[in-house]
């Protein structure tokens, strides 16, 4: 599959550029002044800006339908403000010392920064979230909170298991990654005052998009280049996260030509060997090629859920973001 770099992104941005930059305005705005330790870790994560999918996601799909209202650009805010403390909470569970190329917060502060600086960013996104008065906004956005927090915790609750199903790890991700991609892409419908259908359509959109992006995610890790994605392939699966290309390897192989390979996993080898030896068993069982496929298969799936769709900008590069979800190099 062809990689898609940030630069053909922008590209596909033009049309919404202007909601993009009033977002980023009123995000320094929010972020600024309410104490020095704020203001510079705030300041921090400003450099590392990563791709802003969701708002993008947000923007497009409600410009395309014709959804785009005043309170936009601060649902957008909500999302990706809680986005960013699940980040910063994500980064202490993991010890990351590294995010986007750049260092995180708990390895420049501290863990307890990082904990309550995520906790805060929570706290400025539900009062974003008040001021848009869209009470339904208000009950999805917290909805979706929910499924995030959930999916995070099955996520460590089956760290190292591997007989999870292909069922379960789409449960998880579902909840964990896909959850604030359908809120973003239901805002659009929820905001212009739309019927349940719209609503449900376009949540659809974002979840099978939600879902894909993840996976590509978690391909990264298997073929990912460390200068774009900012952490060296192999760290999550050496590390006990059961994705889709070892879960589609491990069964392809079945009990008795997996053994060896959960063997070596569960042995805590060197990093490097251990994930040579896994990358060689997923490709050759067909786990990348599968993934790859499924995230393709979702995608499709999304954008059919809109479908059809009236001819725009809006719409034609909306469409182009679904295909950058799947096949980004970062």
């Amino acid at each position: 599959m062809p990689l898609v770099d940030k630069n053909e992104m922008k590209r596909f941005l033009v049309p919404v550029q202007s909601d993009l930059d009033e977002f980023t305005s009123r995000l320094q705005d929010y972020l600024r002044g309410d104490s020095p330790l704020i203001t510079s870790i705030a300041q921090h994560l400003l450099k590392s800006r990563g791709k802003r999918i969701r708002p993008a996601f947000l923007f497009l799909s409600s410009r395309a339908a014709e959804n785009f209202t005043e309170h936009s650009v601060n649902a957008s805010l909500a999302i990706e403000l809680i986005h960013t403390a699940t980040l910063l909470h994500d980064d202490v569970v993991d010890e990351s010392d590294m995010r986007r190329g750049q260092e995180t917060v708990n390895a420049q502060w501290t863990n307890l920064v990082s904990v309550l600086m995520g906790d805060y960013l929570f706290a400025k996104a539900f009062r974003i979230m008040v001021s848009t008065q869209s009470q339904p906004l208000m009950e999805a956005i917290s909805h979706a909170t929910e499924r995030v927090s959930v999916g995070e915790l099955r996520q460590i609750e089956e760290t190292g298991n591997y007989e999870l199903s292909e069922d379960e790890y789409m449960t998880i991700i579902a909840d964990k990654t896909a959850s604030l991609f359908n809120v973003a892409c239901e805002a659009g419908p929820i905001l212009g005052g739309r019927g349940k259908r719209d609503r449900s359509r376009y949540a659809q959109l974002g979840e099978k998009v939600g879902v894909a992006f993840q996976i590509v995610d978690d391909l990264l890790d298997f073929v990912g280049d460390a200068d774009k994605t900012g952490k060296e392939p192999g760290i999550d699966v050496t590390t006990g996260q059961v994705t889709l290309p070892l879960i589609y390897a491990l069964k392809k192989a079945g009990r008795a030509g997996s053994k060896e390979i959960v063997k070596t996993l569960k042995s805590n080898g060197e990093v490097k060997e251990t994930f040579e030896t896994v990358y060689n068993f997923v490709q050759e069982n067909g786990g990348i090629d599968y993934a790859y496929r499924k995230a393709a298969e979702l995608s499709e799936e999304g954008l059919d859920a809109v479908m059809p769709m009236e001819h725009s900008k809006f719409a034609d590069c909306l469409v182009n973001m679904v295909k950058f979800s799947i096949s980004r190099a970062s």
